[in-house]
């Protein structure tokens, strides 16, 4: 795989990916961006959070916040929020921060955090079994095991996200209920677009006369 810079892909795209494609192409090839409540105050955790500033050392634990991560295999980069050098038994584990509180896990926020761990088992040649998730506003750390499933989940999603990035296309919007908490719906227009797909593909259908010009058009 090539080792450049700019082949390199920022580990946060995979939470949008793993949320909504479209998203991740509205943010990283079209350059859109808005911000709502969420994202502001997931912004401000994770200014507080990345400050190297406030690393700390506990009897046992040393913990480094705001690491830089990298992978040339997977071509990917980031910061970490956190991230925890245990002495007995030696391990490290990944932390990653989130506004709220503690609910069943998203998909994106795992496979985000199992990215990290790619790029630390890179960097440092050793294993990394386990991170964890910290929810901000509950003060609840709920732990997530790398395991095979996991890995292979966050494995297609890196290679889906390097797909989607190289072919340079959004794709199309669906409508449901993620998108009423999605910052960039004012510039994704879901049911503005879908209700074009559904012309599109009504007048196609005539043109291959799969329907009659009197029959009900799409509203």
């Amino acid at each position: 795989m090539p080792e450049s810079e700019d082949d390199l892909l920022p580990v946060s795209a995979l939470q949008h990916y793993v949320f909504c494609t479209r998203r991740a192409a509205l943010v990283h090839i079209e350059g859109l961006w808005s911000e709502n409540r969420f994202t502001a105050e997931g912004r401000v955790v994770h200014d507080r959070v990345h400050d190297a500033k406030q690393s700390e050392s506990r009897p046992g634990i040393r913990s480094v916040r705001g690491l830089e991560l990298r992978s040339t295999l997977y071509r990917l980069s980031g910061k970490a929020d956190l991230v925890e050098f245990h002495r007995d038994p030696p391990r490290v584990v990944p932390v990653e921060y989130k506004r709220g509180v503690a609910k069943p896990l998203s998909p994106e926020f795992r496979v985000q955090l199992c990215a990290q761990a790619f790029c630390l088992e890179e960097m440092l040649d050793q294993p990394i079994p386990d991170g964890a998730i910290y929810y901000a506003k509950s003060r609840k750390r709920v732990r997530i095991e790398f395991d095979e499933r996991l890995r292979s989940e966050t494995l297609h999603a890196i290679e889906g996200l390097h797909a989607m990035i190289a072919s340079r296309q959004t794709p199309p919007a669906v409508y449901d209920r993620r998108c009423r908490s999605c910052s960039l719906i004012d510039l994704c227009l879901p049911k503005s677009t879908r209700a074009r797909n559904a012309a599109s593909s009504y007048l196609r259908k005539i043109v291959a006369g799969q329907v009659g010009i009197a029959e009900e058009s799409p509203s």
